[in-house]
């Protein structure tokens, strides 16, 4: 039975929750204070069998808070670990690669991602982005610019954007 570590922080748009495997990296994260949340979206394979408060996730938590104030990169050394097939393993790849304050469209990201034509695969792996923040899915827009979804809201995707666009 494996163990991850949680912890919950207060960000300028909410409470920010990570849940992190015993060697650190991040398995699940997003705008909730409850980590069961998180653990549901995740692969079944990553799922952890026990989850542990802690106060303090050392990197992790180091990387939330400096992002929140303006520090933008500092969540892109941040390890993350998701699982899933194999086109979405290499769209979540890419999507760490998508600069803060460039967003790109659901047909760029498809295209960006190697398949052009799946813009729905992308919409998709975006949809089921278990690390929101270090897998930045909030970086990617309808075309025209309209916000598409977001899991943890539209009120957060636009103080995401425009907190990039601003650093």
């Amino acid at each position: 039975m494996s163990t991850a570590h949680w912890s919950t922080q207060q960000t300028p748009i909410g409470p920010f929750t990570a849940v992190v495997a015993t060697d650190g990296a991040v398995l699940g994260s997003g705008w909730t204070d409850d980590p069961h949340l998180l653990t549901a979206v995740m692969s079944p394979s990553l799922r952890p069998g026990e989850l542990s408060h802690k106060r303090d996730l050392g990197a992790v938590t180091a990387a939330v808070r400096r992002y929140h104030q303006g520090e933008l990169g500092a969540v892109d050394e941040i390890v993350v670990r998701q699982r899933s097939g194999e086109f979405m393993q290499q769209a979540w790849e890419v999507l760490r690669t998508v600069p803060a304050g460039k967003p790109v469209t659901y047909s760029d990201y498809a295209a960006l991602a190697g398949r052009p034509a799946a813009v729905r695969a992308a919409a998709a792996a975006c949809a089921r982005n278990a690390a929101a923040l270090f897998v930045p899915c909030h970086r990617v827009l309808r075309i025209g610019g309209a916000l598409g979804g977001f899991r943890w809201g539209l009120q957060t995707k636009r103080w995401l954007l425009d907190h990039e666009t601003a650093a």
